[in-house]
């Protein structure tokens, strides 16, 4: 005990020398962590990692040590194959005196899965030994996330910084939806991208189990939803259970998805009378909003859901529970004189009226199993009581509107992380932002924000490269303070995480070379990805507007799969050439510009023999040989620029003209250096 006390001497003597990691101090971005942690001070001196490192838990309280252990023995594991060492000492000592072990660990008590939990650590790194301690097991479990982000190397060999760290969450709720029923998404996958949520201290699991296109789940009270309604992939329950343990392992919260009325075709095969509209119905292989929805004036409905929810409340034992409730277009609704009989007997103007009904009713329900309910914005309405969680994907306005008006609330606005848009988007986009004119006591109400993949253009092959490294910049935003927002620093620190990532069995990265390897027929994929680096899928819902359908059957096997959502060469490109056209116009600036415009424009002389024996790249041609012109162009800009010479007449309206036909897509893909060229050949007239 009295080493204890000496320790908590030591730590509130140092306090005062801390500063916060809104700072951005140079101390603390070579640290390269994701997300940077509340508080860092960078200390003298370094912990070595030997073969001889071990690890201990203090255990002083009843508190179980399993979890914990557990947590530490993975992060040995990646210690190990990170480093290449071979422990002496593998196991986890567990004593109830101090500690002699290189990582010594103290937490209180065991984290229950439950929102608001503590999950705040401190961790103190010195020359002589690693001090972690936590209120909950689920604090340690950031933590540790933490010290193995803080693994650096030198001629001498591994080593952690010495360091002194004191962390906490903004939010509350930083969350990940992944949906598996527009495309199916096997346990592995699930299991990988929980272990990713882990290694960036996410802590909902948001699981969308139910929609037009496949319901995904066991139901044994009503198996023919799963016999009719999945095409045969479903999870069975020992496997709902199996992921909830494994999540639970890691200090994450798994909320299920049942969307209803409105999206719910897959519920209707095998049940046709709930619905609003006589049978039968099919699973639906297109996407969008369809009709189907369920009949909200039939008693059979409600007795339905009190047996179906019964069931799952069952299963999963988050007490938060989302029913969905978006895009109900009514008109199987409008359709049912029934249907419009009741509205008129009941006083109920319209279908938003209606489904405020339905809602009601199930939140009866959901109450009866000790269950809160959550959905999306379009069930915040205010005959429900402000028990109800409303997640916002329409705007931050509800998100606004909700909290004043006493709601809980949680942001996905700008997280739709499908829709292919940049890292800095989403990184910039704050559920509270400055200017939210909301008190105190009402940005309390607004509870973190989920990322969301939706799946109607992923497979488990490509799923991977959509949410990561993404995601990891998300999940800053709901853990670091606001004022952590520097894009530079976190692009840096984005390229360090994403491929640790990958020692958790992440594909973000290595399966790209491998949708080349196939899509060039197993030739040299080189030139093909050259093309790929400088190009990125249509953004938001473009790609569905782009002639082909997309249908559950549809192929996510071409160049666009491959393509990544945030092209770092093409990014960094278009800032290398917006600083020379700025003013850094030196030879040596032009020169890094002209190595890569010479790469382009010679490139699709190097790819044309491969899309010759390969048929699929021909949707892409075109887009390469446009890569080849503009680079040409951008090549002619920049010594004009050099020599302070302008072009001769009609030359910047023509290459004009060429860059415009550039940026049109093909293959549901675009060119994203056609911007920075034309940056260069707009500078060639003086512009800046």
């Amino acid at each position: 005990m009295k080493k204890y006390t000496k320790y908590l001497t030591i730590i509130a003597c140092l306090f005062l020398l801390w500063y916060s990691a809104e700072g951005q101090g140079e101390k603390i971005a070579r640290l390269n962590l994701m997300p940077l942690p509340a508080q860092v001070a960078v200390q003298e001196g370094k912990f070595p990692v030997t073969v001889s490192f071990t690890a201990g838990i203090e255990k002083k309280t009843k508190a179980d040590t399993g979890r914990a252990a557990r947590a530490v023995r993975r992060m040995l594991k990646r210690l190990a194959g990170r480093t290449g060492l071979f422990f002496t000492d593998n196991k986890i000592h567990i004593k109830s005196k101090s500690l002699e072990t290189a990582l010594r660990i103290r937490f209180k008590r065991e984290g229950r899965l439950r929102l608001g939990e503590d999950e705040t650590y401190s961790l103190m790194v010195t020359p002589e030994y690693i001090q972690l301690n936590a209120e909950t097991d689920i604090g340690i479990l950031r933590g540790l996330e933490t010290l193995l982000q803080l693994v650096r190397a030198d001629k001498e060999g591994y080593y952690f910084p010495a360091v002194m760290i004191e962390d906490r969450p903004r939010f509350v709720w930083r969350g990940l939806l992944i949906d598996s029923c527009r495309h199916f998404m096997p346990v592995e996958v699930i299991k990988r991208n929980l272990e990713g949520m882990a290694a960036v201290k996410m802590n909902v699991l948001h699981w969308h189990l139910t929609e037009d296109q496949g319901f995904r789940i066991e139901c044994k009270t009503f198996p023919k939803l799963h016999q009719l309604g999945s095409d045969g992939l479903y999870y069975t329950q020992n496997q709902i259970r199996d992921i909830i343990a494994y999540a639970a392992d890691r200090g994450i919260r798994v909320m299920p998805e049942f969307d209803i009325p409105g999206h719910s075709t897959s519920w209707l095969v095998g049940y046709p009378g709930l619905g609003s509209a006589p049978g039968p119905y099919t699973i639906e292989r297109e996407y969008g909003i369809k009709d189907p929805t369920f009949n909200p004036t039939i008693k059979a409905t409600y007795k339905f859901f009190n047996k179906f929810f019964k069931e799952m409340s069952a299963l999963f034992i988050d007490e938060y529970f989302h029913i969905g409730g978006d895009e109900n277009n009514g008109k199987h609704w409008d359709a049912n004189p029934k249907i419009q009989a009741f509205k008129q007997k009941h006083n109920l103007k319209d279908n938003h009226a209606l489904q405020a009904y339905f809602n009601k009713k199930i939140l009866k329900i959901l109450t009866k199993y000790k269950k809160k309910m959550v959905g999306w914005d379009e069930i915040f309405q205010p005959e429900l009581p402000n028990t109800i969680v409303i997640q916002s994907w329409r705007g931050k306005k509800a998100l606004r509107e909700a909290a004043k008006k006493g709601y809980n609330s949680i942001l996905s606005n700008g997280y739709y992380i499908d829709l292919a848009q940049p890292t800095d988007f989403h990184y910039l986009n704050d559920p509270i932002p400055e200017d939210s004119n909301l008190t105190p006591e009402e940005k309390k109400r607004i509870l973190g924000g989920e990322a969301t993949m939706w799946a109607e253009l992923i497979s488990p092959e490509t799923i991977d490269s959509r949410i990561w490294p993404r995601t990891a910049a998300i999940a800053e935003r709901f853990w670091s303070s606001a004022q952590v927002n520097d894009v530079d620093d976190m692009y840096r620190r984005l390229d360090i995480i994403s491929f640790q990532l990958e020692e958790l069995g992440l594909t973000h990265i290595k399966n790209q070379a491998m949708i080349l390897r196939r899509l060039t027929n197993g030739k040299d994929t080189t030139a093909l990805k050259v093309l790929v680096d400088v190009m990125e899928p249509l953004k938001l819902y473009a790609r569905h507007h782009q002639g082909a359908t997309y249908t559950f059957f549809s192929p996510l096997t071409r160049v666009v799969d491959a393509a990544l959502p945030d092209a770092k060469k093409a990014r960094i490109f278009r800032k290398q050439a917006a600083a020379f056209v700025k003013g850094n116009r030196t030879k040596e600036a032009a020169e890094v510009l002209i190595k890569d415009l010479k790469l382009w424009k010679e490139n699709h002389q190097n790819l044309q023999p491969v899309i010759v024996n390969s048929p699929v790249l021909k949707e892409i041609e075109t887009l390469s040989k446009d890569l080849a012109k503009i680079a040409d162009i951008g090549l002619q800009a920049v010594e004009y620029i050099l020599k302070g010479k302008k072009p001769g007449p009609g030359w910047i309206e023509e290459n004009k003209k060429v860059l415009q036909d550039a940026k049109k897509p093909r293959g549901h893909a675009e060119l994203m250096v056609v911007t920075a060229i034309e940056q260069l050949v707009n500078a060639c007239n003086g512009d800046k």
